[in-house]
Order: structure tokens, then C-alpha cells, then sequence
């Protein structure tokens, strides 16, 4: 359920409802009882997505992927030296 902002044009009153989507626009201002209300247009908030259908990853875009396939090559060199450098030091021993 969204927040709305009001305010009242006859005593500069504003304040926030938290109401449902179908409830009817407010008229009455709760402070002087007068039908000025009106509702502000606001900037709204983002969309928290939660549950255990929705991941960090659906919404990336491609740039994302290309810096990781960067990220992950070099680390994959770096395990292959490590490895041959351990397969000489066991030779000598033999």
C-alpha cells in the first residue's frame, strides 16, 4: 500500500496517509475539518522485490557480465601457474 501526501489549502496543513490504491482521494483536513484537501504528487519509491523467486541478478545489465568474464580470466591463469609450479617442485623429489 503506497503513501499519499496531502495538503490543505485553507491552513497549510500536510501530513501523509498510507491507504490503499482503491480507497477515494481524502477531502477533510483532519486539522481544521475543512473539504481543501488535496493530494501532492510525489516522487514516489523503488520496488523492493522479496521472496525466493527474485535475485540481485535479474535486473543487471550486459556491462555487468563483460566486466565479470574480465574479472575471471585472470584469476584463472593465476591457478594455473600456482599448479605448474607445484607439479616441478614434486619432480625433483622423485
Amino acid at each position: 500500500m503506497p503513501t499519499y501526501d496531502y495538503r490543505c489549502n485553507a491552513c497549510e496543513h500536510t501530513f501523509e496517509e498510507f491507504q490503499m490504491m482503491s480507497e477515494a482521494v481524502l477531502k477533510k483536513c483532519p486539522e481544521c475539518g475543512k473539504l481543501k484537501l488535496e493530494r501532492l504528487i510525489g516522487t514516489g519509491a523503488g520496488f523492493v522485490f522479496k521472496g525466493s523467486g527474485y535475485y540481485v541478478t535479474d535486473y543487471r545489465d550486459g556491462s555487468y557480465d563483460a566486466a565479470k568474464k574480465a574479472d575471471s580470466a585472470p584469476s584463472s591463469d593465476a591457478s594455473d601457474s600456482g599448479s605448474s609450479s607445484s607439479d616441478s617442485g614434486s619432480s625433483p623429489s622423485t
